[in-house]
């Protein structure tokens, strides 16, 4: 399943898929380095679900404790220390973003979510080096590429950001001691991490572990998904709204579309061949594009952020605002430029004098010349006549009314 969508880069045991044959413990980790997890992460997350579809037990670790140090894989320059309440915080926010995607209620193979601050912020400084850290090997550790890469440039690499290999692998060593996990994934920045524990394993338990790697998908422009380039899309409402979430898999570029398909989403490989050939036929229509995002945005934002989602995308569009209240037009213009206005410069005034007031024209001659030319709207619809007037059957749930520019500039008047 994983090698058919695209989902697997390489593997510590070529052997790996017999072992799999059976119902296996398997683990990925994540860092709480934000109150939500992100597109990047999706990946990693669609691993786990497969693995749990396919009757296999997963296991969530989140980095109660790692995150307390930052992973340098991956990274040009060491990560800022978060503080214990932080840690705290992004651990709940990270809780409720895997639920969407993990049974945790499932009747034969119950998914777990664990945080390794319950076994790693016990443990003593020397107890760690004794038992752990005199099993690590310097050589092994300095001749990995992201160490090397680090070690050489300006910045160099701290003693605590160096520790984190062997906190990582002694995960591994607990998660097999207390569960029998004998798999963990990740990306491929991971590797090296990953066999550390392996290594660990074997050392400690004279026991065969194993790891595989994901590849690390980009966006259209060969950017890695995530916080750290600039280009996050946070799994959180609060961070990336469902409008944005949408739009962003919907602008996905025909190039990528099938990709984005396979690894995001549980459509069967059939169904996404029609899309493939559609995307070939008709590429305009964009179905392709459409059918992943209503897929992504439901699974992480429900049926009611996908059904705000699509209903932005459409006012955003130009298209109708009835039968929208107050709530949803401000989930859907939550981004544009807002402003608030008293009733009674609103209600039964000029809708020049309202246009210009909220701050959308400069002056009442450019909003009549706006409206001359037809480029003023209220609520969608055009404003026809330059001596128009604001009805209250115009503000939407008596709190806004929406202004727009042209096709794409909205402002939002709420409607004090």
């Amino acid at each position: 399943t994983l090698e058919a969508r695209g989902l697997l880069e390489d593997s510590t045991n070529p052997e790996l898929s017999k072992i799999l044959q059976q119902p296996t413990v398997v683990y990925a980790g994540f860092d709480p380095t934000h109150s939500s997890l992100q597109a990047g992460n999706l990946v990693t997350i669609m691993v786990l679900s497969h693995f749990q579809r396919c009757g296999h037990h997963v296991i969530a670790l989140i980095g109660g404790a790692t995150g307390m140090i930052g992973d340098p894989s991956g990274k040009d320059e060491e990560r800022p220390l978060l503080s214990d309440e932080d840690v705290r915080r992004n651990t709940e926010g990270i809780r409720e973003n895997l639920s969407r995607f993990l049974d945790f209620d499932h009747p034969t193979v119950p998914a777990r979510i664990l945080d390794n601050r319950d076994w790693l912020g016990s443990i003593t400084v020397l107890d760690f080096l004794r038992g752990v850290g005199k099993h690590g090997r310097m050589g092994a550790m300095l001749s990995r590429e992201s160490v090397k890469a680090r070690l050489n440039s300006e910045g160099g690499m701290s003693y605590t950001e160096f520790s984190y290999q062997m906190l990582q692998a002694y995960d591994f060593l607990h998660l097999h001691d207390t569960l029998e996990c004998t798999v963990q994934v990740g990306g491929t920045d991971q590797w090296g991490n990953i066999v550390a524990g392996i290594e660990l394993v074997r050392r400690l338990r004279n026991s065969e572990v194993h790891g595989l790697v994901t590849p690390l998908v980009c966006d259209s422009e060969g950017r890695k998904f995530g916080k750290s380039v600039g280009n996050a899309i946070y799994l959180s409402a609060d961070d990336t709204s469902p409008f944005d979430f949408y739009q962003f898999f919907v602008r996905s570029a025909d190039a990528e579309v099938i990709k984005y398909l396979k690894v995001f989403t549980h459509l069967p490989l059939e169904e996404i061949a029609e899309l493939e050939a559609s995307v070939a036929q008709d590429p305009g229509a964009r179905t392709a594009q459409q059918k992943l995002a209503a897929c992504i945005t439901e699974a992480v934002h429900g049926e009611a952020g996908l059904e705000v989602a699509r209903r932005a995308s459409a006012v955003m569009y130009g298209e109708s605002m009835e039968g929208l209240d107050a709530e949803m037009l401000l989930g859907i213009f939550s981004d544009v430029p807002s402003g608030e206005l008293s009733r009674d410069v609103v209600v039964g005034r000029a809708i020049v004098d309202v246009a210009t007031g909220s701050g959308l024209c400069k002056s009442k001659g450019a909003a009549r010349r706006l409206i001359q030319e037809g480029g003023l709207y209220l609520n969608n619809n055009r404003v026809a006549d330059v001596e128009s007037v604001v009805e209250e059957g115009d503000v939407i749930g008596g709190q806004l009314v929406v202004l727009r520019q042209g096709k794409k500039r909205f402002h939002l008047v709420r409607v004090q």
